[in-house]
């Protein structure tokens, strides 16, 4: 297996910068294996999932983590939060930029002067660090005032306040996610109602998004990319439910990685350095609705594991027909028992 084996050309105006409105009016490429694929839309998914089926999302709610600070002496400095490390949420890990240059024990604060964030010591992986937030008050009430919700690198234009929510699943629970699961940011509380009158089942299951997203692969070989831990919790009855299911139908890797975690580990919850990649034995999903992912990436790896070789052919398909591209862009369904 080759990093080059999972390389496509990706034109930066084929990337979405901007959702689409209303959410479920986004575009839907749907696997048909060696057949052509359909192009439709997600409001359309409740005519395409079948009674039986049952629909798994992540119900991790996005952060605003991402906080754009100023050192004493004036400089510039950013911190991008990405767990907490105890419940109270005042201790985080971080990604600090410029990392090399903040000492421990260095304030940051907002522009009104005000001490935000006290830099900790590097953690033992090295490329992430742990921070303190010093601000008084509830910390996230302190985010929702001074931070902005974490967009890709790729998303040029920022979100107003007004709109975070956009950046946001329908049906966001726990805040915690420094990255939203970005397939679910098409689903509506309409959508899912006609899904449950079509007797397409609900369950939800939690995994925190974290470093990893913010990652590429690097190594010649990718089955050799050092994968985060990220946090996970599926519910006992979930489990029961995916294995009573006509069909498990996930939304979005970040669902994947929680169900084949929790069956592969054996384990409800706790820390995942699942990585899927061919070839993998897969015990729970079926389906998976999904956004159209960056190359070279765990994510394009986990897809390959998924459908095979086909990727390619719906990628391109996908491209000739106008697709957009990653977090804001259109979505796919795949069938991994499509032949």
């Amino acid at each position: 297996m080759r990093l080059e084996d999972f390389d496509y050309h990706l034109p930066d105006e084929r990337i979405a910068q901007t959702p689409v409105e209303p959410r479920d009016s986004a575009r839907l490429l749907v696997d048909r294996g060696s057949a052509d694929p359909e192009h439709r839309y997600v409001h359309e998914l409740d005519q395409l999932l079948c009674p039986g089926d049952l629909l798994v999302v992540n119900d991790s709610r996005v952060i605003p983590a991402r906080l754009k600070l100023r050192r004493a002496s004036g400089g510039a400095a950013e911190v991008l939060l990405l767990e907490p490390l105890e419940p109270a949420r005042r201790h985080w890990e971080a990604l600090l930029r410029p990392g090399a240059k903040l000492r421990v024990g260095e304030r940051l604060h907002a522009v009104d002067g005000t001490a935000i964030v006290e830099v900790g010591a590097r953690r033992p992986a090295g490329d992430t660090f742990e921070v303190s937030i010093v601000g008084e008050g509830d910390p996230l009430d302190l985010l929702a005032h001074v931070g902005e919700m974490p967009l890709p690198p790729y998303i040029s234009t920022p979100l107003p306040a007004d709109r975070r929510e956009r950046y946001q699943t329908v049906y966001a629970a726990e805040p915690g996610s420094a990255a939203a699961p970005t397939a679910g940011l098409h689903l509506t509380p309409s959508l899912l109602e006609r899904l449950a009158t079509h007797d397409v089942g609900l369950a939800r299951v939690e995994l925190v998004v974290g470093l990893d997203t913010f990652q590429p692969v690097s190594a010649a070989d990718p089955r050799q990319h050092r994968i985060h831990s990220e946090r996970y919790a599926v519910h006992p009855e979930v489990l029961e439910r995916c294995r009573a299911a006509r069909r498990v139908v996930a939304v979005g890797t970040t669902s994947v990685r929680a169900l084949e975690s929790a069956a592969t580990l054996g384990q409800l919850e706790g820390r995942t350095e699942l990585f899927i990649h061919r070839p993998y034995d897969w015990q729970l999903v079926d389906v998976l609705m999904t956004n159209f992912h960056l190359p070279r990436t765990t994510l394009l790896l986990m897809i390959d594991a998924f459908v095979g070789d086909r990727w390619r052919r719906l990628y391109t398909d996908a491209m000739e027909q106008g697709y957009r591209f990653l977090s804001f862009g259109d979505a796919m369904l795949l069938d991994r028992h499509l032949t």
